[in-house]
């Protein structure tokens, strides 16, 4: 980051929906993922190129009036949460910041970009009190002096997953551009496919894991190179892998030789290697849940591998046992996802993951894939698609994370969280450094 680059806040205020709320609206209650979700906040950062028919006080007011508008639609998300189990749709509105940076886009993202710079002025952090109360949305857009625009949205986990912020942002886009296209009709019934419970009676394992410094990279793997693991996966009888499956597959497999490597595995040997996988369910329940369900709606599908210290696992075997996860999940878990039994499923899910992570015999890695959620192309406000998009993860507590995206180009980027001395060893991975670019952050 050059020196020079400081971000000053031009202005805050409190955007609120462009209608009152009826009455009839007033309550939404949380359903048990939401009461489950910790009160974190989720960031979704769009950068876009100068704009020569928009000013940025044109820019700013157009998105202050579409986000009002877009408020109105998705209504409890303008609310406060009360006691984890309801939202008060009080119209209380959304955070708006309007900040300057001072330097060129151009500069800023041919360097290693820093992030955090862009949140300087935001006034939360990835775990705050104030998380599971209100705000749930915290818009900043920060101008460079040369045109250019950052909008980050930092959005309440409690009510919002990846899809439902996808969601929100592609509704708000499509009020902005004025495209005509019909904007998103959101669902607030996600209570009564998750009927939501008392938290206590379902007691999840405490995880407990020694407290390592992490550091975080970012992986970009070019379309072409994507092409190119795809075929090698594809040679060895896998057929039609995707690109997140091949991905995937690399970076565990890199991530388990690293594991072998590390000095932690010489003190407690590790016999096996999980990776649990969220997934995204709306589509996967028997039959498919609303699309445009509004929640968390996400649950865990798992694969494991036993670490032999004699042979390295091949990419279409930890292909083969991603999609074997995958194919459970769907045969013996999808039918379950309506009515009574519904939130068991989920329980399930998690209670599982607590066991695997919390096992001495076993090292593992948490997976979110946003690869196909389309963010690109739903993010056009009226000033084109961004030029990039990135969805920052934090590096505070245990690391073993990895998030998948979606390239503008059809690749993919990887930002992978590990303990010092295993990303030492990782970005060192000659099969990995075959297909990846690595970037620091």
């Amino acid at each position: 980051m050059a020196p020079e680059m400081k971000v000053e806040i031009i202005s805050r205020e409190t955007i609120t929906p462009s209608s009152p709320t009826p009455s009839n609206l007033k309550t939404c209650n949380l359903s048990f993922l939401d009461q489950l979700t910790p009160p974190i906040y989720c960031r979704m950062l769009y950068f876009y190129s100068k704009n020569d028919i928009y000013p940025s006080t044109s820019i700013s007011d157009q998105l202050k009036k579409s986000l009002s508008e877009t408020l109105t639609r998705f209504y409890p998300i303008a609310g406060r949460i009360i006691n984890n189990t309801t939202i008060e749709c009080s119209d209380e509105g959304a955070r708006y910041v309007e900040a300057r940076c001072h330097g060129l886009l151009s500069t800023f993202l041919d360097q290693q970009p820093d992030l955090d710079l862009l949140q300087q002025s935001i006034p939360t952090v990835f775990e705050s009190p104030e998380v599971g109360i209100w705000p749930q949305l915290i818009v900043q857009a920060t101008f460079f002096d040369c045109g250019g625009l950052a909008l980050d949205i930092c959005a309440s986990h409690k009510f919002m997953d990846a899809a439902t912020i996808g969601m929100f942002v592609k509704s708000w886009a499509q009020t902005s551009n004025g495209s005509g296209q019909r904007v998103v009709d959101p669902v607030f019934d996600g209570a009564s496919y998750f009927p939501p419970v008392d938290p206590s009676f379902f007691r999840l394992p405490n995880v407990v894991g020694n407290e390592v410094e992490c550091v975080m990279r970012r992986f970009v793997f070019d379309k072409s190179k994507v092409m190119d693991l795809k075929a090698r996966v594809s040679s060895q009888g896998i057929k039609n892998p995707t690109r997140a499956q091949v991905v995937t597959a690399l970076i565990w497999k890199c991530a388990i030789a690293a594991s072998r490597s590390s000095s932690d595995n010489h003190q407690v040997p590790v016999n096996k290697f999980s990776l649990a996988q969220t997934m995204e369910v709306r589509k996967r329940a028997e039959p498919p849940l609303p699309e445009n369900l509004v929640g968390n709606v996400v649950t865990f599908v798992f694969a494991e591998t036993n670490i032999d210290h004699e042979v390295v696992p091949e990419l279409k075997d930890l292909v083969a046992e991603l999609r074997r996860g995958i194919k459970e999940f769907t045969e013996n878990k999808a039918k379950r996802l309506q009515g009574d039994d519904a939130s068991q499923v989920i329980f399930e899910d998690l209670l599982e993951f607590g066991m695997l992570m919390g096992r001495k015999d076993t090292h593992g890695l948490v997976l979110s894939s946003m690869c196909n959620f389309q963010l690109y192309e739903a993010a056009d406000f009226g000033w084109g698609e961004p030029i990039w998009l990135t969805v920052p993860a934090a590096t505070r507590g245990h690391g073993n994370f990895v998030r998948l995206m979606d390239t503008r180009d059809g690749g993919v980027e990887a930002f992978v969280i590990l303990s010092k001395e295993g990303m030492d060893l990782l970005e060192r991975d000659t099969e990995l450094l075959e297909f990846a670019y690595i970037y620091q952050q």
